[in-house]
């Protein structure tokens, strides 16, 4: 996500950071570099133009002229102005009372607007409310059967009629609701492959028959301007309260993301990171605009660790790391809360400055479904002391979980080193996992300790490529 721009903005940020004070001239050659990072990053060109006006404005401003760190107040003065561009925040669902609240949600074909209603039914869900789906797409194949699966694994009621006439259906389902207890709808209405007069003659006689209270358009962030140029299509006819963007996750240009507040007006309520149900966030601009410039996101990571940490448990397992009897059953419990997070390479990639230097880890998916099956192959006393594990037990453990002796020497070092680790985690350092639970978690520190880290390495790599240099020359 955002990977392209990420890496421009800080080559830029790095050259400004080497010059002892901000001219006329520096921001308008950094602003030429920045207008072709945002048109790269598929950014509408008017869009792109007004940001940069207002960039060099805000930059040409006496407090960033007259600072001594030029490249720092250039990535404030950056960022509140992506803040500005994708905001204000306005995540929230307004509910009416007496209910239902009816949202509608409109959008192309592919866009991701079935799966994204079982998304919103599941969050609306855990805010205390009793949602109901609407199967009113009825062009789509199996379009009814979908949301029907999507209902069953959130738990969430879907109303279906055997009828093509769409109005039917959402007024039924009105009526459905309110005999039955379920004080939001949400009506998943048809897409097609492009915006046409029928379509939109369709979802105009739906909106006018239901009156929804929230309309919201979901868009296809992949689809970059096309996302853009459909939802001003929509709001043209709909009046829409917000937009959904799906797939960001998969979007490392981020133009949708970035064009389609202000070319429409409306906020994006929503995005979605990726294709589980759990995987719908609220949106903050100064939380995106903080990822775009490579500076991480702490506050949604300390609101997902409080989300899938119990503090009863993460005080036991910061005891254990501390002590030094923090053991393999250990580490697959906190890989399975870190997984629940959205997986370590996610998580890491929230912390300021480590967007790069994760591409490495791999704890997702399949490596972690074969840990669990070499954890799992292990005897109890094995689990809780690695060192014991040799070349026969090695061996024992392979076979019982069908992967190479290799690879369990690969899990025993990637433990080790996660241990050692969460033990410097656990210390005052950082302020560990109950410093991440209570927000007090140390970042900085934490950040500047994996990058110190990353810069060993690398000196010993240099060195070692050195060595063998000069050991040629002598042959």
């Amino acid at each position: 996500m955002f990977d392209a721009l990420t890496d421009k903005f800080n080559s830029l940020f790095r050259s400004l950071s080497g010059r002892g004070r901000i001219t006329e001239a520096n921001i308008s050659d950094a602003m030429r570099e920045v207008r072709k990072a945002l048109l790269d990053a598929d950014v509408s060109y008017q869009v792109a133009e007004t940001f940069c006006k207002d960039v060099t404005k805000a930059a040409m401003g006496a407090e960033v002229i007259n600072s001594l760190h030029p490249g720092q107040m250039m990535v404030k003065v950056v960022s509140d102005e992506l803040t500005k561009l994708m905001g204000p925040v306005d995540s929230t669902i307004y509910y009416v009372s007496p209910g239902p609240t009816v949202i509608l949600l409109a959008g192309l074909q592919g866009g991701g607007k079935t799966t994204t209603a079982g998304k919103l039914a599941k969050y609306i869900q855990a805010q205390g409310k009793r949602p109901l789906l609407v199967a009113d797409d009825l062009q789509r194949p199996a379009a009814v059967q979908q949301l029907q699966v999507l209902g069953e694994q959130v738990g969430v009621d879907v109303y279906t009629e055997e009828t093509k006439d769409p109005v039917r259906v959402a007024k039924g389902a009105l009526k459905h609701a309110k005999k039955n207890g379920h004080d939001v709808v949400i009506l998943d209405t048809a897409g097609r492959l492009h915006i046409d007069e029928e379509m939109m003659a369709e979802i105009e006689r739906v909106a006018k028959a239901v009156t929804p209270h929230q309309i919201y358009l979901v868009c296809d962030a992949m689809m970059g301007q096309d996302a853009v140029n459909s939802a001003k299509a929509f709001n043209e006819r709909l009046e829409l309260d917000g937009i959904i963007l799906t797939k960001l996750d998969g979007d490392a240009r981020g133009g949708a993301a970035l064009s389609v507040k202000a070319v429409t007006g409306k906020p994006i309520k929503f995005v979605g990171m990726g294709e589980k149900l759990d995987k719908l966030e609220a949106f903050h601009p100064d939380r995106m605009a903080s990822r775009i410039l490579g500076m991480g996101d702490v506050v949604t990571l300390v609101e997902k660790a409080q989300e899938h940490f119990e503090a009863e448990e993460a005080e036991k397992l910061q005891k254990k790391m501390a002590q030094g009897t923090f053991g393999f059953d250990d580490f697959l419990k906190q890989m399975s809360a870190v997984k629940k997070m959205g997986g370590v390479k996610d998580m890491l990639k929230m912390l300021p400055g480590m967007g790069a230097q994760v591409e490495d880890v791999d704890f997702d998916g399949k490596e972690m479904r074969q840990m669990e099956a070499m954890v799992y192959s292990m005897s109890l006393k094995e689990r809780k002391d690695p060192d014991l594990i040799d070349a026969s037990r090695r061996r024992r453990i392979a076979a019982g979980a069908g992967v190479q002796p290799n690879d369990v020497s690969g899990l025993v070092k990637t433990f080790k080193r996660s241990r050692d680790m969460m033990k410097s985690l656990s210390g005052g350092r950082f302020g560990g996992i109950r410093g991440l639970l209570s927000g007090g978690f140390n970042i900085d520190a934490m950040s500047q300790a994996m990058t110190s880290g990353k810069k060993i390495k690398q000196r010993s790599k240099r060195k070692k490529v050195a060595r063998r240099k000069v050991g040629r020359k002598r042959r």
